[in-house]
């Protein structure tokens, strides 16, 4: 969304509290009692890799999924006795996510801003995700960055105070994933608090104020990424090849630019 003045900070009690969760599928002990706090403003990631609980956490936080023991409330919102309060609160954007493929964008976030009672102008919306020209194509037409970026746009629909996003630049090239980068640094600007799962470690490192690792259920590291690098050093650790001054990320946008390609 376009920059705004920064929303007042409702005292400094953590926006989220996650206390002692665990979930089982079966025989896999998907989280495994973990807690962490996440600060209102903050950005915070979980990392880990596939199957190390992360999704399943987030999902529990989200409403959307049940946890077996624990408990976790979103701005002192017990998520298991209220999803319906918690899901008024925060967008979220999926990974997989399902649009009327024949609406057209415009009519969509309309749609979407009904079910949250809301009056939604689509147009800024569409514009922070550089979609402003496309509002009038169906959701169909889209290529899958396109409807990449228009999830990010919808889980804005209802102005909230915490956002969610899974994985929300894979697939993404560098022009996009860096538009995507800055919407989170706006949103923190904004005073919303950003919660997202990434396998990307730079854009980690990038956006976060903490990250909480996560491996087999547990959590297994949370700092700043840059006192986790710090400890890393601390332990004797180097690299074998010389850090560089750039990387070919950086010479991809100095020779192509920063401007979205759609075609």
């Amino acid at each position: 969304m376009p920059a705004t003045e920064p929303k007042p900070v409702k005292g400094t009690a953590p926006v989220i509290v996650v206390e002692d969760l665990r979930k089982r599928y079966g025989d896999i002990q998907a989280v495994d009692g973990i807690s962490f706090e996440v600060q209102r403003g903050e950005v915070f990631a979980l990392l880990g890799p596939n199957g190390s609980g992360k999704t399943t956490t987030v999902e529990i936080i989200e409403g959307m999924r049940s946890a077996d023991s624990g408990r976790a409330t979103v701005a002192g919102i017990d998520v298991s006795r209220n999803p319906k309060a918690v899901k008024q609160l925060i967008g979220v954007q999926l990974q997989s996510s399902a649009f009327f493929e024949h609406l057209k964008l415009a009519e969509l976030l309309k749609m979407l801003g009904s079910i949250y009672r809301v009056k939604v102008d689509p147009d800024p919306l569409l514009e922070a995700v550089d979609l402003g020209e496309r509002k009038s194509a169906s959701f169909r037409t889209l290529s899958g960055g396109q409807k990449q970026r228009f999830a990010i746009a919808a889980s804005l629909v209802n102005d909230p105070d915490v956002v969610f996003l899974d994985e929300p630049t894979t697939g993404l090239d560098p022009q996009a994933r860096r538009l995507i980068w800055d919407l989170a640094k706006t949103w923190k600007q904004e005073g919303r608090t950003v919660v997202l799962t990434t396998h990307y470690m730079e854009e980690a490192e990038e956006l976060c104020d903490r990250v909480a690792v996560m491996d087999t259920g547990k959590i297994i590291a949370m700092a700043s990424p840059a006192d986790l690098i710090d400890q890393l050093i601390s332990r004797g650790f180097h690299r074998e090849q010389e850090v560089r001054l750039a990387t070919l990320e950086d010479v991809f946008l100095d020779l192509t630019g920063r401007s979205l390609r759609e075609f």
